[in-house]
């Protein structure tokens, strides 16, 4: 176990000893040069899309990626593309930014079982595609942002299964039991995936505001911290992506033993959404969900 509660939302940093044993047990997939190439560009101030494109079609995962979202109902109400150019002019430079990192992240964490990672990702990014969609209603909160962070905010969970051999019957117990995930991990392991996911999105690179709100996406008084331990900005994404979750769990007929209830109510208020206006977002995450 790590000396200190992993899950204290009054520090967004483990202590150094506890962060030394963290690193050395956790096997975290260096970054791809693709992806250093991607986020190079997309940070220029005028950042050039064939880059990108030619980046997106030297690898045909990718470039079925790009397709997805850009025929996706998140850009439905535009005519179907069928090329990467066409995907890449429409979606932007954060949008491709996400889909060359997800990829990259995916074939990153080999060994494990093909099936639960295909399945893993896709939950990932139907949540990501409803997160954008929820952020793209609201003022003041990025569809890009919103989309990345969703989709990469549990990315410590494929290497906290690739660590701990007894990870997954450990989540399969909490499922019976009731118990919240993070509650099981805290018990269980001396990380949990809050901690292991801003660790590597540190090391990848990306902005330090993803990583800032994935450690601290289950702590359970994020929405009462101080503006300079969580700002606004971050705590928006936590939002956007706690009711996508909390909606898409709903809607599969699952329990939510991620978010809650708790967490789920406090976002909506963050976020100033009426429980009247939450049967317009379930159809909205019905159609996400029914996506191929």
């Amino acid at each position: 176990m790590l000396s200190h509660d992993v899950n204290d939302p009054k520090s967004s940093a483990l202590a150094p000893e506890d962060l030394e044993k963290v690193l050395s047990s956790i096997d975290f997939p260096t970054c791809p040069d693709i992806v250093k190439k991607a986020l190079a560009e997309t940070r220029k101030e005028d950042p050039d899309l064939r880059v990108l494109v030619n980046l997106i079609s030297a690898a045909p995962s990718m470039s079925a990626a790009a397709l997805k979202l850009a025929n996706s109902v998140l850009y439905r109400s535009r005519e179907p593309v069928s090329t990467v150019r066409h995907a890449v002019e429409r979606l932007g430079t954060k949008a491709v930014s996400s889909i060359v990192i997800a990829v990259a992240l995916r074939s990153s964490v080999d060994g494990l079982h093909e099936a639960w990672l295909d399945s893993f990702w896709r939950r990932a990014t139907k949540t990501a595609l409803i997160a954008a969609l929820i952020a793209r209603r609201q003022f003041g909160i990025s569809q890009d942002a919103a989309y990345t962070f969703a989709l990469f905010h549990d990315a410590g969970i494929p290497m906290m299964v690739k660590r701990f051999n007894d990870y997954a019957g450990v989540v399969e117990a909490s499922k019976v039991k009731g118990q919240m995930l993070m509650a099981a991990e805290s018990e269980y392991f001396p990380c949990t995936h809050e901690i292991i996911g801003s660790l590597m999105l540190r090391n990848w690179g990306l902005p330090p505001v993803l990583g800032l709100a994935i450690r601290f996406h289950h702590a359970p008084d994020a929405y009462e911290l101080p503006d300079q331990t969580l700002p606004g900005s971050a705590l928006s994404l936590i939002a956007v992506t706690q009711i996508a979750e909390h909606l898409a769990t709903e809607s599969l007929g699952e329990v939510d033993l991620e978010v809650g209830v708790e967490l789920f109510e406090k976002a909506l208020s963050f976020i100033g959404i009426s429980h009247s206006e939450l049967d317009e977002l379930r159809q909205c995450v019905v159609t996400v969900i029914e996506e191929p």
